[in-house]
Order: structure tokens, then sequence, then C-alpha cells
């Protein structure tokens, strides 16, 4: 099973990666616009699709920080809304988790 240092490791490496991602994003849209008409139609949906994503990665770099700082603070893997123990197998397919299943459903 792994341990919270390795847990935090791979939330790091997810978060530099997602940070990397948020930025090519930013700059796609906030790129110039093409002169003709249908181009920025065309271009102006793509983004709206972007924004979409966007906001999905920063949800998650969030979920990634809280779950750094519970590690930090030593309450990572404690369910926050019964206070038990959230199971390890949870943890590892959702380690942003802060709910045991119970309280999740």
């Amino acid at each position: 099973m792994a341990t919270q240092d390795d847990i935090a490791k791979t939330l790091e490496r997810r978060l530099i990666e997602l940070t990397g991602q948020i930025a090519e994003i930013d700059n796609e849209l906030h790129g110039l616009l093409p002169a003709d008409w249908e181009d920025q139609a065309t271009q102006l949906e793509g983004q709206d699709a972007l924004e979409g994503i966007e906001k999905s990665k920063l949800q998650e770099v969030g979920q990634i920080r809280e779950a750094l700082r519970r590690i930090s603070q030593g309450s990572y893997g404690v369910c926050v809304k019964c206070g038990e123990p959230i199971d390890p197998k949870r943890l590892k397919a959702l380690p942003t988790a802060t709910r045991c299943i119970s309280c999740a459903g």
C-alpha cells in the first residue's frame, strides 16, 4: 500500500502536470482571433470547450492542494464528515477523497 509520502509525491507530480496544461489552455484562450468571421466563430466555439476543460482542471488543482494540506497537517485519510478512517483502497483510487464511502454516497 502506498504511504502518505508516496501519495504526496504522486499528487505533486499531478499538480505540476495540471499547471502546465492550464498554462497551455490560457495561452490558447488569450491568443489573437483570426480576421475571418467564420474562423472566429469556430475558434470561439473551441474556446468555450477549452474553458470547460480549464475549469475542470482548476477544480482538480484545488482538490490536490487540499489533499496535500491534509497530508501536511496529519488529517489525510480521515473522513471530514464522520471522522472515521477512509478505506486505503478508496484513497488509492481517489487520492483527493475527503469522505469515506458511506458518507460520500
